[in-house]
């Protein structure tokens, strides 16, 4: 019976679009444009316990495509996910939250972006692959220098 209660688990419950929003401000003419845009990425991370052992992490991606000094299209979604994890040491949540999920969540983000913008009528955006680990162990060096012991969930690509 112990052994049983020491068993770690790690299961994905749900992944889901959470929000999505997109906004073509100049449309129809910003599909005459004849340059290539710009594309700039912004990432974020959020992780809450929703219920005992029930985690959701949302991992929120705003994307901006410009030509010079004009926003062709701007897309934000939240892609989200439940995961349920059970008998994890403290120490190792953190790392779980920020980067075995967002893994895990990261490859529906990126069809669920493609996806709408070849819908808006623009050629698809694929998202280079993100290491996630990288990113939290760079969030937790500047944490430390800053004096916190918490790393800040926030990327830019």
């Amino acid at each position: 019976m112990e052994e049983q209660q020491q068993q770690r688990i790690f299961n994905i419950e749900k992944i889901y679009v959470k929000d999505l929003s997109l906004e073509i401000s100049d449309a129809p003419l910003v599909f005459m444009e004849p340059e290539a845009p710009k594309i700039d990425m912004q990432m974020h991370i959020d992780d809450k316990n929703v219920k005992e052992s029930m985690y959701e992490v949302v991992l929120t991606v705003t994307i901006t495509a410009k030509t010079k000094d004009k926003t062709l299209f701007l897309i934000e979604v939240q892609q989200a996910g439940v995961f349920q994890i059970i008998n994890i040491a403290e120490e190792e949540m953190l790392p779980i939250l920020n980067i075995v999920c967002p893994n895990v969540i990261f490859p529906y983000m990126r069809e669920t972006i493609s996806d709408i913008v070849t819908r808006a009528g623009f050629p698809p955006v694929i998202l280079s692959p993100v290491n996630f680990e990288a990113l939290f162990n760079e969030s937790k060096q500047k944490a430390m220098a800053n004096g916190s012991d918490q790393p800040v969930n926030t990327t830019k690509q």
